[in-house]
């Protein structure tokens, strides 16, 4: 699907290119309004693919990317001063409730506890929202949709998802596409042609190799694309490499000229 392409309400569907059965998965998760679950590294597509099925499937889409001060109210919605009035405002996830849109927590390990107890009488047969403060009890409709998901490579005893809230959810594992993919991928994003992208996947794909030796994540496909993004506008390669593919994932000397060197290597 291009990125011209239209979904169900008529707005354009990000571009997305499909590894396996992940689009078909998250047609029968939404139909049979099942949450979802998706596992991956950092910057290898959940969030585009998500985008991607939202407005294929004609959905408002409302993503939240948690961190360790995100609470519950920030989600379901609090009381604000407006005008000398005391007005409720929803959340993210009470808009998506009410507008039966697809609600995405982004790194949803990185949250405090109390997100997970509000997700839970989502993520069964209840499919309700309860707002204590407003003393309302939403039912979700049939279209919304609740998917998140988090990268196991930075996953602790402490920040890990519960046995009790995985299990209500279906998961879908996401990894970096096989290198002819990702070559197609790079290209269309950022117009280099394709066969200048080869030799940046390659690149790529050893850098990922030293991922738990040297480094702690391996280059993502959205560096990829922001490497070759310079490349088509005209920025030298090594200058290139150097600014998206070494200088992000480390700030270790040693540690920057190794990669400079597995770059000069696997380039030739």
């Amino acid at each position: 699907m291009s990125a011209a392409a239209t979904g169900a309400a008529g707005q354009a569907v990000p571009y997305y290119a499909p590894t396996g059965d992940e689009c078909a998965l998250f047609e029968h998760a939404f139909r049979h309004r099942l949450p979802l679950l998706l596992k991956g590294p950092t910057g290898c597509g959940k969030t585009r693919f998500v985008a991607h099925m939202a407005a294929r499937l004609g959905r408002p889409l409302f993503t939240v990317a948690c961190h360790d001060d995100l609470t519950a109210a920030d989600l379901t919605g609090r009381y604000l001063l407006q005008g000398g009035d005391t007005v409720w405002t929803d959340g993210p996830l009470t808009r998506a409730v009410r507008q039966g849109g697809i609600c995405y927590l982004d790194e949803v390990v990185e949250a405090r506890k109390d997100v997970t107890v509000v997700l839970h009488p989502l993520t069964d047969d209840r499919r309700v929202l309860p707002l204590e403060r407003t003393g309302e009890l939403l039912q979700a409709p049939r279209e919304f949709m609740l998917v998140v998901s988090y990268n196991p490579g930075y996953q602790n005893v402490l920040k890990g998802l519960k046995p009790s809230t995985r299990q209500r959810f279906l998961a879908l594992e996401f990894g970096f596409p096989p290198p002819e993919a990702e070559a197609a991928i790079v290209a269309a994003e950022s117009g280099l042609p394709r066969d200048r992208c080869v030799p940046l996947v390659r690149l790529a794909r050893a850098l990922r190799d030293l991922k738990g030796q040297d480094l702690e994540e391996g280059v993502s496909t959205r560096l990829l694309v922001y490497c070759a993004t310079l490349i088509a506008a005209g920025m030298k390669p090594e200058r290139a490499i150097r600014a998206a593919m070494i200088e992000p994932l480390t700030d270790e000397p040693d540690i920057r000229q190794a990669l400079l060197r597995v770059a000069e290597i696997t380039l030739g």
